[in-house]
């Protein structure tokens, strides 16, 4: 029986997929992390011959999404691609959230990352991270830097540089990215954290200024952008998302799909396409992608900590 059982995994693999594929996705149409996505899914759907659908479920912090994809039948034929807030969600603060691997879902493989940037308004009159942090410290809650929601990764983000850089600042939540910008490029706000991708226009016009970008290393496209590492040594924030299968999915075929992601995200031609649009492939395998959440939630608990015991 055990070697029948074996042989039709073996065989459902070799087979997968036979019809379309959807992945799951809590990201909105339209925004960033769904291009990103769209893009690897045309990279599955052309390496398949099999079309993948990038289906959004958006709303209550990633609990919608989580929530549908956990009851999609585990058969391979629904992923789920959720970004990391979903992963480091504040306890409490939306249903079943934070997600855990492999408790809650069979972790696949990662997508890509974008890193997190810090842009300062002209009349500011700082040029670099080192000059940001010497004039917080002379003005302790003064500075007040804007984020695209509470507990999201902007926020996350400047709550981390507070605690690592010992300064206070007073965050400005925004509903969403373009607001945000408009007022610190107004100088209503002076200091921004957000996606790279979502400032590098306005650092190009030099309607802002870049401090820094906290990928692990200097951007290719902007080398002379340093890393917030380069003044806080180990401070990396990027947006992520992580493909994930409804628990029971046989394991061939989460074998088979996480190799095949792999080998999409190692080709020139995606990995060129993200990197354009600001997102920087990371093929993992499953275990990988276990030991790479973990990390990262280990990483965030303090900040996680310190959100949740704001006054409400």
């Amino acid at each position: 029986m055990i070697m029948a059982a074996i042989g039709e995994a073996r065989a459902q693999a070799d087979t997968y997929p036979s019809r379309p594929v959807r992945i799951i996705s809590d990201s909105a149409p339209g925004s960033a992390v769904d291009v990103g996505l769209r893009i690897i899914a045309d990279g599955l759907s052309q390496h398949w011959g099999q079309q993948v659908l990038v289906v959004n479920q958006p709303g209550a912090g990633g609990a919608i999404s989580a929530r549908v994809a956990a009851e999609a039948a585990p058969d391979g034929y629904t992923l789920y691609a959720p970004a990391l807030s979903v992963f480091l969600a504040v306890p409490g603060k939306a249903p079943n959230l934070p997600l855990e691997l492999p408790r809650d879902f069979t972790p696949v493989g990662f997508t890509a990352d974008q890193p997190m940037a810090i842009g300062a308004a002209p009349a500011l009159g700082v040029a670099s991270l080192p000059e940001l942090i010497a004039l917080a410290k002379k003005r302790p809650d003064e500075i007040s830097y804007a984020v695209t929601g509470i507990g999201r990764l902007t926020h996350l983000t400047g709550e981390l540089l507070q605690l690592r850089a010992g300064i206070k600042l007073q965050m400005v939540p925004y509903s969403g990215g373009s607001q945000a910008l408009s007022d610190v490029m107004s100088g209503r706000v002076p200091v921004v954290i957000e996606g790279y991708t979502g400032l590098a226009g306005a650092f190009q016009s030099g309607a802002l200024k870049a401090l820094a970008v906290a990928s692990a290393e200097r951007l290719p496209v902007v080398p002379d952008l340093p890393t917030v590492a380069e003044t806080l040594p180990g401070f990396v924030a990027s947006g992520w998302q992580a493909v994930v299968a409804p628990r029971g999915t046989p394991e061939a075929i989460v074998n088979k799909a996480s190799e095949d992601l792999r080998k999409v995200l190692s080709q020139p031609e995606y990995r060129d396409r993200l990197a354009a649009r600001g997102s920087y492939a990371r093929p993992m395998s499953s275990a990988e992608v276990t030991a790479f959440v973990r990390d990262q939630q280990r990483m965030w608990k303090p900040a996680l900590d310190r959100i949740a015991n704001l006054p409400q």
